[in-house]
């Protein structure tokens, strides 16, 4: 099973609102996933992003792979990859 850390499109139409989350890389984009990290909502001005941290280096270290976006949001908010 791969896992990935990606971003869930939360959110209206035009107004995106994303969680963090960690899901089956086989799973839909917007599909099931197995554990919420937190959230990403680009809206804000500044962006606002919202992370378990601890949770997050527990899934790397246990072998979950971010995504590009993901890897970003997370160096920004002081977490190692």
């Amino acid at each position: 099973m791969a896992v990935k850390i990606r971003l869930r499109r939360m959110g209206a139409k035009k107004a995106p609102f994303y969680r963090i989350v960690v899901a089956d890389s086989r799973y839909p984009r917007d599909g099931r996933f197995i554990e919420e990290l937190g959230y990403y909502n680009p809206m804000e001005n500044p962006p606002v992003v919202k992370l378990d941290a601890d949770k997050a280096k527990q899934w790397i270290k246990n072998g979950a792979q971010p995504t590009d976006t993901v890897k970003v949001l997370l160096k920004n908010n002081g977490v190692e990859i």
